[in-house]
């Protein structure tokens, strides 16, 4: 599986309507409705906000009212056919006055969203590990050192250091031991995808 580096936007014109196309990387299916919330604020004017995302198993689309299977699906086909995770692609278009038929639809949202992943990097995913530790401050030189190729993705200082991370299943059978001798606590979190390079 792969997914997008960073979020991205991009835009085309089709027969007078503009089609303003937005990657957005998400890690599950709850941060789907907060996205998609903002960008129907920030582009209220719009005719319509299409989208399609997948993450996990769970893949979904939506034309918002455009004709049934001319904007949602193929934006998802396009998703699909590259392989593509823990990805959000919303559409908006901007009608310009000119009909563009379903067949129209269906290449315009296709070319849409095709342009845009053409203009960004695609990363590899793999299974991997999120998983939290907790330690004293007197370790936090000797964690900071097991963890110098991990990518910590949240941080918390108080009584103790709260670390959460993400390490591919291999990365992390490599270091696990070392963890559970250095620091005081060792949580797995959950199985997830991780970028590899």
């Amino acid at each position: 599986m792969k997914t997008i580096k960073k979020n991205i936007t991009n835009e085309i014109i089709v027969n007078k309507s503009k089609f303003i196309t937005k990657l957005i990387k998400i890690n599950n299916e709850e941060e789907v409705k907060n996205k998609l919330d903002f960008l129907k604020k920030e582009y209220k004017d719009a005719t319509h906000h299409c989208y399609s995302y997948i993450t996990g198993n769970i893949k979904r689309f939506n034309d918002d009212g455009e004709p049934g299977g001319t904007a949602g699906m193929p934006i998802l086909n396009v998703l699909e056919n590259n392989n593509l995770t823990n990805i959000l692609a919303v559409v908006i278009r901007y009608f310009g006055g000119i009909k563009l038929g379903a067949g129209g639809l269906v290449r315009a949202y296709t070319k849409a969203i095709t342009e845009c992943l053409n203009n960004i990097e695609i990363v590899n995913l793999t299974n991997g590990i999120n998983f939290k530790i907790e330690f004293s401050y007197d370790n936090i030189k000797k964690i900071d050192n097991i963890l110098k190729d991990t990518k910590i993705t949240y941080k918390e200082y108080d009584n103790n250091i709260i670390y959460e991370c993400s390490l591919t299943i291999e990365n992390f059978e490599k270091i696990k031991k070392e963890l559970e001798t250095n620091s005081l606590n060792l949580e797995i979190l959950n199985e997830t995808l991780v970028e590899i390079d």
